[in-house]
């Protein structure tokens, strides 16, 4: 079997895994209001590549954990990334009518809903992350709720998307763009990796740090990569409308490097990701296949 067929296995495996796992979190703590309850799932268990539990799932099987441990994790990371799209494709956000090739929660069901299910999403995260029934010590279980927390709040997510919409038909330097995407799109994606190491009790202050600079670099990759996909791409493909950043005036890699040199820099980040991971041998070679996926998807 190729390295390609290997991940694509590993990423099959784990999407119908935590498919799984978000599908019970949903049952378990279901919403009084069925309106809500329904855009709460349209939103959750909607088709995604599912790249951040895979994260998940990635580091801890390269540190050693088991799969029961990482699940809570895994469906805690997709419910922030969820809440985060429905807030971002809002009218007063980014004002996206096309999500993972259907409509946005918002036009599925209505704008108050939409943020509801959104609020609803990000704290769920956080109740299932504190539950005791998670095969996690209390000290972990805090130490990746602090991490969590700090990647969706104003230092992470949050904070970047306010950057990202202050810089409309601005003009960024390099390290003011790079800057923003760490927080709006590395944060979640570090944190994602950083809670796959986290479930194992033993794993080591070096060993998270290898974990936290690949992250960071696979980050921006994952990035430069969707901004390169903006220009190049078809909205089909995407799930999403192609030349939207364009249409928005927002601050893109290749609108300040160019396209060839765009490319140049998200391959630069994946060769330095790929470096960090040298000391971890092979257990890490899913997280490898992972960069790699990263600066060739098409989606």
């Amino acid at each position: 079997m190729s390295q390609s067929e290997q991940l694509q296995s590993f990423m099959n495996n784990y999407q119908q895994r935590v498919n799984l796992a978000l599908e019970n979190c949903l049952q378990v703590m279901p919403c009084p209001d069925p309106k809500l309850d329904e855009a709460m799932h349209y939103s959750l268990t909607g088709d995604g590549k599912r790249i951040r539990p895979i994260l998940v799932y990635a580091a801890g099987n390269a540190t050693g954990s088991s799969d029961k441990q990482l699940d809570i994790a895994a469906c805690a990371v997709e419910m922030i990334h969820a809440f985060s799209l429905i807030h971002d494709d809002l009218p007063a956000m980014d004002d996206d009518d096309l999500r993972r090739g259907r409509a946005t929660c918002h036009k599925a069901f209505d704008e108050a809903t939409a943020i509801l299910a959104g609020d609803a999403l990000q704290t769920m995260a956080f109740e299932i992350l504190s539950s005791g029934d998670t095969h996690l010590s209390s000290e972990q279980r805090l130490k990746m709720i602090s991490q969590l927390a700090r990647a969706t709040g104003a230092q992470g997510m949050t904070g970047g998307q306010a950057i990202d919409l202050a810089a409309v038909g601005s003009d960024l330097s390099l390290q003011q763009l790079e800057a923003m995407h760490s927080l709006k799109t590395g944060a979640l994606i570090r944190a994602s990796v950083l809670l796959g190491g986290l479930c194992n009790p033993e794993i080591t202050d070096a060993e998270l740090d290898m974990l936290d600079q690949y992250a960071a670099c696979i980050g921006l990759c994952f990035q430069i990569q969707d901004d390169i996909l903006d220009v190049i791409g078809d909205t089909e493909t995407l799930g999403k409308p192609q030349g939207s950043d364009q249409q928005q005036a927002k601050p893109t890699y290749p609108a300040l490097l160019g396209l060839e040199a765009a490319k140049q820099r998200a391959q630069e980040q994946h060769d330095m990701a790929i470096e960090h991971l040298a000391p971890l041998g092979e257990k890490a070679n899913t997280l490898r296949q992972i960069a790699d996926y990263i600066i060739k998807r098409n989606f």
